[in-house]
């Protein structure tokens, strides 16, 4: 049913997996970068505790970290 919907494999199976599907290196590799600048969010604590009060607060402290990130 998940196939009828459109979904395809983005994350590769194991080498010693009988039955291997083909999967999307370019959709993995986005994917990829997504992940990896989440772990990056979360390495400022203020972030992966979300401590700010109100939404509009935690979305401008994650707009700076973004930026913090990106100048790196």
């Amino acid at each position: 049913s998940i196939r009828a919907q459109g979904a395809c494999v983005v994350i590769p199976q194991r080498k010693n997996r009988l039955d291997r599907r083909p999967f999307d290196k370019a959709l993995f590799k986005a994917r990829h970068l997504v992940e990896n600048f989440f772990c990056k969010l979360k390495e400022f604590k203020r972030i992966a505790m979300r401590s700010d009060k109100t939404d509009r607060s935690f979305s401008a402290m994650i707009y700076l970290v973004a930026a913090v990130i990106n100048s790196r």
